[in-house]
């Protein structure tokens, strides 16, 4: 992770950091410091793909993280 001056909090997702168990540890790490339920967003993250996951991941926190490169991965 890493601070961009224009886009805030960025991870990118081409490389470690787009790993699907470091974005659950983001997940979870936001969800509790923003008072979310971490458990029901970390299981609907699980429940189908990678990209389901990334896609949960920003509708929660899209306000807080940027998720950067993801059409090099084809997202």
């Amino acid at each position: 992770m890493y601070r961009d001056s224009i886009l805030g909090l960025c991870v990118d997702v081409s490389g470690p950091e787009g790993n699907a168990f470091v974005l659950l540890g983001y997940a979870n790490k936001y969800a509790r410091e923003l008072g979310f339920d971490a458990d029901a967003i970390l299981a609907e993250m699980q429940s189908i793909d990678y990209q389901h996951l990334v896609d949960t991941f920003e509708r929660h926190f899209g306000d807080v993280v940027t998720l950067v490169n993801k059409e090099e991965i084809g997202l």
